[in-house]
């Protein structure tokens, strides 16, 4: 039986200061606490990710690597329930780098690297949820006015970028523990679609609820 290749280094750092950062927050968590995790030395560490700075820059380009090819899917989309798949896709996804957001503000501010390239992700965010609004439209499963895309856009995009933090403040204790993303990723989903019922045909409206309603808490 071939053994398997031991991961890297780098790559194990990389996964156990994820982990940690999503658990903690990322400005609960020293390198020294990471290197204990990992059973290393923090000199080990410090060779491959000389600064904490590094380890979160590694980090969010493995996050706007996955996010780039997600965001494609959006030409895909055509109706309601390609678009539930589609948010709740984008929520798993954040999910799984959630310090990112859950910090977002304190991380910004001192990273000038994060704060340029999140104007990016915002802008590719936004690019993405145009062309699922411009797929749905010709479809026929949305009716809106070419006036109101951008602002209604925007809107999505907020909510997207946020939810997590409003989850956090509904329930500073529980709401970004592991047992309670599912619930809280399909309410996202719902809340960000349900921009869309004032432009949705009846029939894709109703199919929106049906959705909601057979995802339990999708609601809530």
């Amino acid at each position: 039986m071939v053994k398997k290749a031991p991961r890297r280094t780098a790559q194990r750092i990389l996964e156990v200061a994820l982990e940690l950062f999503n658990r903690f927050g990322e400005p609960n968590v020293s390198t020294t606490l990471i290197s204990a995790e990992l059973g290393i030395s923090p000199g080990n560490l410090y060779y491959h990710y000389p600064a904490k700075d590094e380890l979160i820059n590694s980090l969010f380009d493995q996050y706007e690597r996955s996010l780039n090819d997600l965001l494609h899917a959006s030409d895909d989309v055509r109706d309601v329930e390609d678009a539930w798949f589609f948010m709740h896709t984008l929520f798993e996804l954040i999910w799984q780098y959630r310090f990112l957001y859950r910090d977002l503000n304190d991380l910004l501010s001192k990273n000038r690297r994060l704060e340029t390239h999140f104007q990016v992700v915002l802008n590719n965010k936004t690019h993405a949820v145009k062309t699922m609004l411009d797929g749905m439209s010709r479809a026929g499963a949305v009716r809106i006015d070419s006036r109101e895309v951008e602002a209604t856009a925007t809107s999505m995009v907020v909510v997207i970028t946020y939810w997590l933090s409003f989850e956090y403040v509904r329930d500073p204790r529980r709401a970004l523990e592991p047992e309670n993303a599912q619930l809280a990723l399909l309410r996202g989903a719902h809340h960000v679609l349900n921009l869309l019922v004032p432009y949705l045909e009846p029939d894709q409206r109703t199919h929106l609820l049906g959705l909601v309603g057979a995802y339990n808490g999708g609601g809530q």
